[in-house]
């Protein structure tokens, strides 16, 4: 999913997406939408499974930082 489209869901939130990384934008969008706020916190296997990002986030490096 390119940034453009994470752009506009967040809009479609009522979320301010300016200034903000990818991942702490993603993480935003998946607390408004009711979900764990984990993305690239995955260690090869996720539990979310009505979760948008969920594909991106398992292709993702991950990083320590949720």
């Amino acid at each position: 999913m390119k940034m453009q489209e994470i752009r506009a869901k967040a809009k479609a939130l009522g979320i301010n997406s300016f200034g903000k990384k990818k991942a702490d934008l993603i993480r935003e969008i998946q607390r408004a939408e009711g979900n764990f706020d984990c993305f690239g916190t995955a260690r090869g296997s996720c539990d979310q499974l009505e979760c948008c990002f969920r594909e991106l986030c398992l292709a993702e490096p991950q990083d320590a930082s949720p």
